[in-house]
């Protein structure tokens, strides 16, 4: 099973999100905005998991998942990098790199509790992309040789995804929306 070892589910396991007194509404823009580059990804990972099962029901064709899936954010440059998967693996790590590279270490110097967040929030990064690239590796396999078993692989490793990732986004939300506006770190 994907997500056995993984312990971040367990929310007993990640540090607790300091109080930030006197915090204005202005303040928490900034994690709103946050909140809303995230929706998009939840949003995706919805549809996709929508397609998934209809397709594993033998209910969506090729044409319906290609009209289903043109206005996602995540496939805006579909045909460029030529794949569903890649658009999407593209979009997180993206994302990820900005957090990791920019707004994680900002944050990290304002305490040791931030410091706290931001490392773990950089280990579950890792996580999330160990999982892309089983995703890859697992549709590549169906591409290769449709089929049942490969099929049932592929939607084990996205759902593990989507539990992992659904899970992952809040807590960032949590831990850290406010704290943007708070410390003026721009996302």
């Amino acid at each position: 099973m994907l997500l056995k070892d993984i312990q971040f589910l367990d929310d007993a396991t990640r540090p607790a999100i300091p109080d930030l007194p006197g915090i204005t509404e202005v303040q928490k823009l900034p994690g709103q905005h946050l909140r809303m580059i995230h929706d998009h990804l939840r949003d995706n990972m919805v549809v996709l998991g929508r397609l998934i099962e209809r397709a594993g029901e033998g209910k969506a064709s090729v044409a319906e998942v290609k009209a289903e899936t043109a206005d996602l954010v995540m496939v805006s440059n579909y045909r460029r990098f030529g794949t569903l998967c890649g658009q999407y693996c593209q979009f997180v790590h993206g994302h990820h790199s900005i957090e990791d590279v920019a707004i994680f270490p900002a944050l990290a110097d304002q305490s040791p509790a931030f410091k706290a967040i931001a490392d773990r929030l950089q280990a579950e990064h890792v996580v999330v992309h160990t999982l892309l690239e089983k995703l890859i590796d697992a549709l590549i396999a169906l591409a290769d040789a449709p089929g049942r078993d490969n099929f049932d692989d592929a939607v084990s490793v996205f759902r593990a995804l989507e539990t992992v990732l659904l899970s992952h986004l809040g807590y960032e939300e949590d831990a850290i929306g406010d704290a943007l506006g708070y410390f003026d770190i721009g996302v």
